[in-house]
């Protein structure tokens, strides 16, 4: 059995060890450190990658669990990530087709992080069928995809699984 973190939006090569897997557990008692992709995703934007960081509420550092850290209000980061997203990848695609899938999730609250982290994760393997894998000769591993800011910044590899998703929608798949 595979054992993960929890990660915020996690990167492609998160959900590509994911989609190879056919059991996985979400470690929810490692202790919690700061400036990791447990509560940061990096997303495409017109300037290169960009950094969302879910805020959290202060902690005793190296020794909380996980499953104990809270999500702070402060900043109305919920506003400031989906707008950054629509921005972001409101010319991609499968965002329109994707947005109403994810608004929820920065119109509601969640008290822990793990949990937000995980209705993320779930909806994502959801959107992607990851469970039903193509067969290997389907499969585009190792190659890139069409990003829509590549004409500026070139191709930028292992960004936030919604990357993937918005610019390749039902294809995605295949790429993990």
């Amino acid at each position: 059995m595979l054992v993960l973190p929890s990660y915020y939006l996690a990167p492609i090569s998160y959900y590509a060890r994911l989609a190879q897997c056919d059991e996985y557990s979400i470690d929810t008692d490692e202790a919690y450190r700061k400036q990791t992709l447990r509560n940061r995703c990096y997303i495409a934007s017109p300037n290169g990658p960009l950094a969302l960081t879910v805020p959290v509420v202060k902690f005793v550092p190296y020794h909380t669990p996980m499953r104990d850290i809270r999500i702070s209000d402060h900043g109305n980061w919920r506003h400031l990530h989906w707008n950054a997203l629509q921005s972001s990848y409101g010319r991609t695609p499968f965002f329109e087709f994707y947005a109403d899938e994810f608004a929820p999730f920065y119109e509601n609250r969640y008290e822990f992080l793990i949990d937000f982290n995980q209705v993320l994760q779930e909806k994502v393997c959801e959107l992607i069928d990851i469970g039903s894998l193509p067969s290997k000769e389907e499969t585009r591993r190792g190659s890139s995809y069409y990003q829509l800011f590549s004409d500026r910044h070139g191709f930028m590899p292992d960004l936030s699984i919604v990357d993937l998703l918005f610019n390749m929608g039902p294809e995605s798949i295949f790429y993990l």
